[in-house]
């Protein structure tokens, strides 16, 4: 039964790493976020950078040793994402940042959270090595987020954020390859 388990894990990370190797490169993300109870919109406007990390990089052990993993060197790929975002309509404001995501096993460690600053662990899950699907709670909130690499030039992401069991907004967006 563990021999199993293992290549199933192995499997998984193989797929997690082919998927973030595909998504490397600049993207534009058009975005829009539903509030559902106020009816609310906001679009959101962003240029991202993806860059694969190799187990063993300094990103990643970083991201390691902000977890307590025992060992530095246990995450097995990655991805360093830096985003600059342009809120449109009646408040505008710009952001930026970056994020590092680790993969172990089905656990996706983040340096950051959606809205902490604080790391955070998601479960994830792999259709196929075009479509990844996350589900993270922290906070009172879950995010279940879907990212679909549609050919080379296109990714679409959908997150539906529920707190107390109830749907608060969702998210969508579609991602356009730069380079």
């Amino acid at each position: 039964m563990k021999m199993t388990a293992q290549i199933s894990e192995q499997a998984l990370e193989n797929l997690v790493d082919t998927f973030f190797r595909a998504s490397a490169g600049s993207w534009r993300s058009q975005r829009r976020y539903y509030t559902l109870k106020s009816g609310d919109t906001q679009e959101v406007v962003s240029l991202l950078t993806v860059q694969p990390l190799q187990q063993g990089c300094d990103e990643l052990r970083q991201l390691a040793r902000k977890h307590e993993l025992a060992d530095d060197a246990a995450l097995v790929c990655g991805v360093l994402t830096t985003w600059e975002s342009n809120y449109v309509g009646p408040s505008p404001k710009q952001t930026e940042g970056s994020t590092v995501f680790g993969v172990k096993g089905c656990q996706l460690y983040r340096d950051r959270g959606f809205s902490t600053p604080k790391p955070i662990i998601a479960q994830f899950s792999m259709r196929n090595s075009e479509t990844m699907s996350l589900r993270t709670e922290y906070s009172g909130n879950v995010f279940e987020e879907e990212v679909k690499l549609i050919g080379q030039q296109y990714r679409t992401r959908q997150t539906i954020i529920s707190r107390a069991g109830e749907e608060v907004m969702i998210g969508q967006y579609l991602e356009t390859r730069m380079t």
